[in-house]
């Protein structure tokens, strides 16, 4: 979402996958076998979240009945998500070791198209009648700054505040809470932390351990609510650095975790805090407030990783606001995972019918039902099955009128360590705000070239 749903220590490098032939939906195959495609995807570390890998398990298992004498072979790793990042990167620099069809986050995608890694997809797209069906934004999800289509995004998410009806109850706090401002959300948490104690009371991911949740779901949720093109300024083409709302960003985190409103800090920092919250804080009622993603709610359905059939009574939502409650309110931010298909992969041309498969119609419709992912499709959009597959789709599907889009360029992924870094010294405490926003600008100077503008 998992736009960064991946997530955990890792368990399996890259060789040890290979050298074990890992998942196979029918028998072996081999990188020159040109009967088989090798199909490389992030798996939960704590083998709790197998949505995804059932999902391509199925897929697999179809595309091989419907195509005879063809195999596909699975590769799921178990890593956290800047070493799954680093794992796929390395398989892709190889056609020894290079899968056929790789799922990217958006977020990565410019940077491994200027690595080299990725080949273009618009002679197969040109063709394809489906490709008419995805709306504007999902078709430019995965452009590379040659203008070319380097990946098919599956569906996107959209973000909010989570927060437990129950626990709000008790605290005298309203189950149709909407806060206004950031400055609401506070009083909220710190409300439940004085009347219901044992609580945590608001969960705003941070640090390097949960990698792009942080810099994404949690920083700039905060940041985008400060003003306009906040962290990249489309005009002059810059990166920004010294605004204010940067550093008032950084004080909420610093605010969360030094009035003890968040989890305990190693708690926090831990790789496997995404994993935790999902199947174990929100379920086990531990948490009142999250800050997080649409997708939740799969993980708690019977197919799920984490049933939790009480779900839908217990749990609501709300926007996330802006700053001051500035025009238009509110603040989400969207992503998304595509599948793309390595430059040194041996079967390009099965690849590309996998992915066809895989985004048919029907089964573009039980990904997004299954994932719980905001449909990129104008059909699917439009399916009953679809609009009527989970509690709070409809909630989740109108954030996306006003939600946000990190900048797609090369260099994101080392802005987006930054933030983590800048993060991971306020809420340990470590650095001042003033001390950390100064080390991200220097740091900002450096992977852009100088490329920033002062706010």
């Amino acid at each position: 979402m998992m736009s960064v749903r991946p997530t955990g220590p890792l368990v399996l490098s890259v060789a040890a996958v290979l050298a074990a032939g890992t998942l196979t939906a029918c028998g072996g195959g081999s990188a020159s076998d040109p009967n088989t495609i090798k199909i490389a995807f992030p798996k939960d570390t704590d083998n709790k979240v197998t949505v995804r890998d059932n999902y391509v398990k199925d897929m697999a298992a179809e595309f091989e009945k419907e195509h005879k004498g063809k195999k596909v072979k699975i590769i799921p790793i178990q890593a956290s998500a800047q070493d799954y990042v680093t794992k796929l990167q390395q398989m892709m620099r190889s056609p020894k070791t290079a899968p056929d069809l790789v799922y990217e986050d958006t977020f990565l995608i410019n940077s491994d198209i200027k690595s080299g890694y990725l080949r273009p997809l618009d002679d197969y797209t040109g063709k394809w009648d489906d490709w008419k069906q995805f709306d504007s934004t999902a078709k430019s999800a995965a452009k590379g700054q040659d203008g070319k289509t380097y990946g098919i995004l599956d569906g996107t998410d959209t973000r909010a505040l989570w927060f437990n009806k129950k626990i709000f109850k008790k605290a005298g706090l309203p189950e149709d809470w909407k806060p206004k401002t950031w400055d609401d959300v506070l009083k909220a948490a710190r409300t439940v932390k004085k009347k219901v104690p044992g609580k945590i009371p608001l969960n705003v991911f941070t640090g390097k351990g949960v990698s792009e949740a942080a810099a994404m779901q949690g920083f700039e949720m905060l940041l985008y609510g400060t003003g306009q093109d906040p962290l990249y300024d489309t005009k002059s083409k810059k990166w920004v650095k010294g605004s204010q709302g940067f550093k008032d960003s950084l004080d909420f985190v610093k605010t969360v975790y030094g009035e003890h409103l968040g989890p305990e800090v190693d708690q926090a920092l831990s790789p496997t805090m995404q994993t935790k919250v999902v199947t174990d804080l929100l379920p086990k009622e531990k948490l009142a407030i999250a800050l997080d993603g649409s997708w939740l709610g799969q993980q708690w359905l019977k197919t799920g990783g984490s049933p939790w059939p009480e779900w839908d009574e217990t749990m609501s939502m709300a926007p996330m606001p802006t700053q001051n409650g500035e025009a238009p309110g509110e603040v989400s931010m969207s992503g998304g995972w595509t599948w793309s298909i390595p430059q040194k992969s041996k079967n390009p041309e099965l690849a590309w019918q996998m992915i066809e498969h895989m985004q048919s119609k029907k089964n573009a419709v039980e990904w997004c039902v299954r994932g719980a992912q905001i449909a990129v499709r104008d059909d699917v959009a439009a399916d009953p099955k679809y609009l009527n597959s989970m509690p709070g789709i409809k909630f989740f599907t109108k954030r996306v009128e006003h939600t946000q889009y990190r900048p797609t360029l090369p260099v994101y992924p080392q802005v987006s360590t930054a933030i983590q870094e800048a993060m991971e010294g306020v809420t340990t405490g470590d650095a001042s705000v003033g001390e950390a926003a100064k080390s991200y600008d220097e740091q900002l100077e450096s992977i852009t070239d100088g490329a920033v503008v002062k706010k």
